[in-house]
């Protein structure tokens, strides 16, 4: 062999691990779209695709999208990421960025995360056999508004006159304000149901609450609430009013109690279910999960700040109590 054909036969061996490297596949992008950021949210959705062996950074890329609870932003999003041509789109705790990213795809895999009905609601044709490119996980928030009344009538027992706040703009608002006023009548109260998709229409809800002297306020979970959780807070202490909340970000930010899905472990599920579809499942085979796994924290610093005393049976009920 003369010498200058064994060069370039060497030059080019070398050159084999290159293009090999050249060739193998990107990382899978997987899109999360959400109306408020909650670093526990994006952390339990991690663990959950660590599970099926996904690492974000080493072996797939995470594109977030943030609304701050702006429906019209969600859509805008979604076409995005679905522009972005990911993988699989996953969405946080929040029933109008799974409706966007079902109304921005027909193929893509989509994995929400909601407090709603996802078959009334258009995503799913079965909980058991999803059909489409979408499933998930429900933790069916307008039932728990019913349980919520409960608690709070078990903590204020004396009291007759309750309020429940409901964004009308979600799309299970009514459907809640409906399973509040039922529990409302069979447990004797009078139940006021405010409206508020704004801080303004916040503050007046408020205003209104107090001129009807309700004893107590059920607060409906909702991303714009989410977003104006310390308002919130601010207003139910600022009038001593005791209130509770579907999700545990309200105690955890001063608010007096939650009671509600676990929805740390339904991001985490999600994350789960992320990944068996980047390793080959579908999602018309994968049913719908409801979660089962309830809680109920209460916030003893807002409460002596309230004048408010728990009953000893709440706080043996509590799984969590914040002192």
């Amino acid at each position: 062999m003369k010498r200058r054909e064994f060069v370039t036969l060497l030059g080019g061996a070398a050159a084999w691990p290159l293009a090999a490297r050249a060739q193998q596949p990107a990382m899978p992008v997987v899109g999360f779209l959400g109306s408020v950021e909650s670093p526990k949210v994006i952390e339990a959705f991690r663990k959950g695709l660590g599970e099926t062996g996904y690492v974000e950074g080493r072996n797939v890329v995470i594109e977030y999208r943030w609304a701050e609870s702006n429906v019209d932003q969600l859509t805008n999003s979604a076409a995005d990421l679905v522009r972005r041509q990911v993988a699989v789109i996953a969405t946080s705790a929040s029933t109008p960025a799974a409706l966007a990213a079902k109304a921005a795809t027909a193929t893509i895999p989509v994995v929400f995360n909601i407090g709603g009905d996802p078959v009334q609601l258009g995503l799913v044709t079965s909980l058991n056999r999803p059909g489409g490119n979408a499933t998930g996980m429900t933790f069916l928030a307008s039932d728990t508004a019913a349980k919520m009344l409960e608690v709070l009538h078990d903590v204020v027992p004396n009291a007759t006159v309750v309020a429940a706040l409901v964004n009308p703009r979600n799309p299970i608002g009514e459907a809640t304000a409906r399973q509040a006023q039922e529990a409302a009548r069979l447990l004797g109260l009078q139940l006021h149901v405010f409206y508020a998709s704004n801080a303004r229409e916040l503050d007046e809800a408020f205003a209104n609450l107090v001129r009807q002297h309700a004893e107590c306020l059920s607060i409906e979970g909702d991303a714009f609430f989410t977003l104006r959780l310390r308002q919130l807070v601010a207003l139910t202490v600022r009038h001593a009013i005791p209130a509770i909340y579907q999700a545990r970000d309200f105690p955890d930010a001063g608010g007096l109690m939650s009671f509600g899905a676990d929805r740390f472990e339904s991001s985490r599920l999600a994350g789960i279910y992320v990944g068996r579809i980047l390793k080959g499942e579908k999602p018309a085979d994968l049913p719908v999960q409801q979660s089962t796994k309830v809680e109920l924290v209460i916030n003893l610093v807002t409460a002596k700040a309230i004048g408010l005393d728990i009953p000893p049976m709440m706080l043996a009920r509590a799984d969590e109590i914040i002192e």
